[in-house]
């Protein structure tokens, strides 16, 4: 039996840990996702609160396929579950895997656990697994996701268009956006420079 590209891991730091995605983490994900009806944004993939474990489900089935590794963001004192983030789209012989499935309960949006968490799976990504490029995409109207990607310093390599359904039945256009292994070292320090100013 071959291992996973990305094995099972906690990653931890500054108060925030990601722990791999479990049934056990339904109820905490599903007052996650309520807390400011966060489905019903178009332009996001958080689940319905009655569609939780639906969603564990399926993230699971794709863990075990090899194509996402999802874990559940908590806090390191509380083990409250503040949202979902995930590796996807592995792909182990070129050394890549992109980053979403990203969402934060309403109270824990604009705090600095989105930055810790993709500090966590950069870092993870980079200086564990070796990854050669780490990726993101977002809908061409998640114009918040888009800057907070900038931010990092990620290098925006184009649109895909007619590229994917939203959950209203409209089709989006998707902006991918990419980092090198030789552009982390820079990004990581921006990262922290930030972290350290709030």
């Amino acid at each position: 039996m071959t291992t996973a590209f990305v094995e099972p891991v906690n990653l931890v730091g500054r108060g925030v840990r990601l722990v791999p995605l479990t049934a056990d983490h339904e109820a905490g994900l599903r007052a996650a996702a309520a807390d400011g009806d966060l489905w019903q944004l178009r332009v996001t993939s958080v689940p319905e609160p009655v569609n939780t474990a639906a969603y564990i489900a399926t993230a699971l089935k794709m863990r075990e396929a090899g194509d996402r590794f999802a874990f559940a963001v908590t806090e390191e004192q509380t083990g409250e579950v503040m949202g979902c983030t995930s590796y996807h789209d592995i792909l182990p012989a070129v050394k890549r895997v992109e980053i979403g499935y990203t969402w934060y309960a309403k109270r824990h949006q604009r705090t600095h656990v989105n930055s810790t968490c993709k500090l966590l799976l950069l870092t993870h990504a980079f200086e564990t697994l070796g990854c050669n490029v780490v990726g993101w995409r977002t809908d061409n109207f998640n114009f918040a996701s888009q800057a907070a990607i900038e931010r990092l310093g990620a290098h925006k390599d184009g649109v895909i268009r007619g590229h994917a359904l939203r959950r209203d039945g409209t089709i989006r256009d998707t902006v991918m956006y990419s980092m090198r292994a030789g552009e982390w070292p820079e990004a990581k320090a921006q990262l922290l420079y930030g972290l350290n100013k709030h």
